[in-house]
């Protein structure tokens, strides 16, 4: 790896058109399942199109895939997600239904989509019988999880169940934003932007998944993984600030290690709507490049953007070539 960006990506042996490129936090909806928000939540004139573009596969994101050189797409259900049913029943109901329909543009497509489940977790119970099937027998590489299931996180007690079956397949979380909050933070009022991607959903994920962390989640299930998106919720960046107040914590109830030891052994952080080579460098300095996956975001984000951002990367081949798609391939049995 090299330690500047004064390195050109030519010098540096950086990936050309030939490198395989695969993008891990790619969304689609199923809009008669669960009713896209369009523009009632998003920013005007976007939310139609995000929505074509969300409940289309084979036109427009082939397409897309193929103009920009994404040879595969890990395909994850759009926030707002089956987190937001209030009924346990509708919740398992509902989760099947998605799960199957994703099994089957996979089974469709299996060199171009591979794909992470959505769990019913307002039942852990039934969401471990459900992320067993959706593994075992639609052959889905993971799950997708968005923040929060009506204000509670899975750190508690009754999510147990959930993290010991994880761990028994072998499949990573991917903890992803919630697009609708737990609660409302005083500190965005009359500034709506800073309550999304810009910062809010940043901040929240991040502190669930030190909440993943204090609670003794990996501690107690080591062998589980969480992937966090958007350069890993900016966590990698807190290190030495996370481990600096570790000793302040309470000695019978903080995790077993400092807190840089789960981000560098538990925890996966995407490129996802983060491209920036400065970010890149950094990320991969704090917990290395074997634990950064690339992604894009669609539709969210540009593709030629992020692909763009890749393949300028001032990195060697050997590393770039593990963040476009070996690291993807482990971590996902793909």
């Amino acid at each position: 790896m090299t330690t500047g960006s004064s390195v050109s990506p030519l010098a540096a042996g950086g990936p050309g058109h030939d490198t395989k490129v695969i993008a891990v936090e790619e969304a689609f909806s199923v809009p008669e399942l669960i009713p896209w928000p369009g523009e009632a939540r998003m920013p005007a004139g976007w939310g139609q199109e995000w929505g074509r573009r969300l409940a289309d596969i084979t036109q427009l994101r082939l397409a897309d895939m193929d103009e920009h050189g994404v040879d595969m797409q890990v395909l994850s259900l759009t926030s707002p997600g089956v987190e937001v049913i209030k009924d346990p029943a509708a919740a398992v109901t509902t989760a099947r239904r998605v799960n199957d329909y994703l099994a089957g543009v996979v089974a469709a497509h299996p060199t171009r989509f591979a794909g992470f489940a959505a769990l019913p977790l307002q039942d852990p119970k039934a969401a471990v019988v459900e992320l067993r099937r959706a593994v075992e027998q639609l052959g889905l590489k993971g799950v997708l999880h968005n923040d929060h299931v009506q204000g509670h996180y899975l750190d508690e007690p009754q999510f147990r169940p959930v993290w010991a079956e994880l761990e028994r397949l072998g499949v990573t979380l991917y903890l992803h934003p919630a697009l609708l909050p737990a609660d409302q933070w005083r500190v965005f009022q009359g500034h709506p932007v800073l309550s999304g991607p810009s910062w809010g959903w940043t901040a929240q994920v991040g502190a669930h998944a030190l909440r993943l962390i204090y609670s003794g989640v990996f501690d107690e299930f080591p062998g589980a993984s969480v992937t966090l998106g958007h350069m890993g919720e900016l966590l990698p960046f807190q290190l030495a600030r996370l481990d600096s107040r570790y000793q302040q914590a309470d000695p019978t109830s903080r995790p077993r290690q400092l807190p840089s030891h789960y981000l560098r052994h538990n925890l996966y952080a995407t490129t996802s709507g983060v491209f920036s080579h400065a970010a890149l460098l950094g990320a991969v300095h704090a917990i290395g490049a074997d634990r950064l996956l690339f992604a894009v975001d669609y539709p969210y984000e540009s593709t030629a953007e992020a692909v763009d951002f890749l393949r300028t990367a001032p990195f060697h081949r050997t590393d770039l070539e593990r963040i476009a798609h070996l690291n993807a391939t482990h971590l996902l049995h793909l």
